[in-house]
This record gives C-alpha cells, sequence and structure tokens, in this order.
C-alpha cells in the first residue's frame, strides 16, 4: 500500500513564528527553500546541489530527515540551527531535539506508530554567523563525502553560542560536541581554532568508503573547520558557490 501524504494541509504547512519557522513533514525543498533560504542565505549552494530540480519538486524536507541517511544533505544543516522535531501518535505529539532522533545506522527513535509531523527551525539570532559545506566526487547531483554546517554566535570576541552539525563522518547524522565544548565560551582565535580542530578527532572516526578515505574526511572536517574560522572573520566571499548555471 503506498500512501500519498502531500494533499494533507497540515503536513505541507509552512508558517513562521516569532521564533522559528514551522515546516510541515509533507512539504517539498522546492516549497520550502524561498523561506529558509530568506533566513540562512549561505543554504544557497546546498539547495542548489540537493539532487535535481525534479527530486526537489517531490522529495520532501521530512522524508529526508526520516530517512536517517548518515550521508543526507539536509540534517547538518538542520542540526547545526538546533531544529527540533514533532513527532505523533493520534492526539499524542512529542518533541525531539533532531541529533536526538538517531540512535545508530538505520535506527531512530520513533515509537511504533509515531510518524514525523513537522520541523521546527528556529530563527536567526542577530549575531549569529552560518555556513553550510558539502563536499562531493561531482558538483552536481552525487552523494556527500562529508556534509558540515556550523552556527556560532560570537559576542565580544568570544564564543557564546555554537553548534556543529556534520554528516559522511559516522553512522549517523550528528553533533561535534567535543569541538563544540573546546569552542564554548573561549576567544574566537585561530589558536581556539586549531585547538577544536583537533577535538574534532574525539568526535568522529571516519570510515573509507566509495566516496572518500578516513584519511581524507578526517583532514576535511579539520579543513571545514579552520575555512569556517576564515570566512566569519575575512569574508573571503570568492571561497564559496552561490550559483551554478550551464
Amino acid at each position: 500500500v503506498v500512501i500519498y501524504v502531500g494533499g494533507v494541509a497540515e503536513l505541507t504547512r509552512i508558517k513562521q513564528t516569532a521564533t522559528h519557522l514551522e515546516i510541515g513533514a509533507a512539504a517539498s525543498l522546492s516549497a520550502i527553500m524561498p523561506i529558509l533560504l530568506h533566513h540562512y542565505p549561505d543554504l544557497q549552494e546546498m539547495f542548489t546541489r540537493f539532487a535535481a530540480p525534479p527530486v526537489r519538486n517531490a522529495g520532501t524536507l521530512g522524508g529526508n530527515i526520516a530517512n536517517g541517511s548518515p550521508i543526507g544533505d539536509s540534517m547538518p544543516a538542520l542540526i547545526a540551527l538546533g531544529a527540533t522535531v514533532i513527532l505523533r501518535q493520534g492526539e499524542s505529539q512529542r518533541r525531539l531535539a533532531l541529533e536526538n532522533l538517531y540512535q545508530s545506522y538505520g535506527v531512530n527513535a520513533m515509537q511504533a506508530g509515531e510518524f514525523l509531523e513537522c520541523i521546527h527551525v528556529p530563527l536567526p539570532p542577530p549575531a549569529q554567523v552560518f555556513r553550510c559545506y558539502k563536499l562531493s566526487k561531482r558538483f552536481d547531483e552525487d552523494i556527500s563525502a562529508v556534509c558540515m554546517a556550523l552556527a556560532v554566535t560570537i559576542e565580544h570576541s568570544k564564543v557564546v553560542a555554537i553548534r556543529i552539525g556534520c554528516g559522511g563522518l559516522s553512522e549517523i547524522p550528528a553533533r561535534a560536541r567535543a569541538c563544540e565544548q573546546v569552542l564554548q565560551g573561549k576567544p574566537w582565535t585561530e589558536k581556539t581554532i586549531r585547538a577544536a580542530m583537533a577535538a574534532l578527532n574525539n568526535d568522529f572516526t571516519p570510515i573509507s568508503d566509495m566516496r572518500a578515505s578516513a584519511t581524507y574526511r578526517r583532514q576535511v572536517m579539520q579543513n571545514l573547520l579552520l575555512r569556517f574560522f576564515i570566512e566569519s572573520t575575512d569574508q573571503q566571499e570568492d571561497t564559496r558557490v552561490y550559483d551554478v548555471r550551464p
């Protein structure tokens, strides 16, 4: 039996509140792009490289999240942004931080009879800097070898909030908690970043597969953190690709 949920208004609704975006699990990727890009312009490259237009028109954010692939493109960004998911069973609802939805490869925290109803994405605080990076063998229509998203809030040259979401580095999409701990409350300097780069080895033990070697992934995850620091301080816009045209 195949059940089409695209006609259920409650599951395709997209609305903005004073604190967050509420995105129905059956809203298509194409439908959610404008409002997400309005608040988080750096998602442009990720969305441009996310599959192809026909897939984005039919595929849903909820489907990408519920599938739970360790190399899914949306989850690292949403984890970095502090997204939560609303799970429903009948009249009962419960909320989970997105990173807590994933337990192990192919296993999530949804109970029997529960389904993903919607996703809440917080609106960005004024001082937040956000970046999302995807590395793959092909630029277009390819599975990620490594995907990393970072959201940092800096006040008086110190890190007051930091979240790092990663894909392709473990069996599930995950936060880099050891790295975050090194950065939290510290000066936003290259010295701090270098220490945080080393801490990433405590968060992840990448594997080798057809997409990339473990050595490559380990080097890339550290270099992306350094790249984020450079972009957040020097605004090197030529390090990013915002538009792809033939």
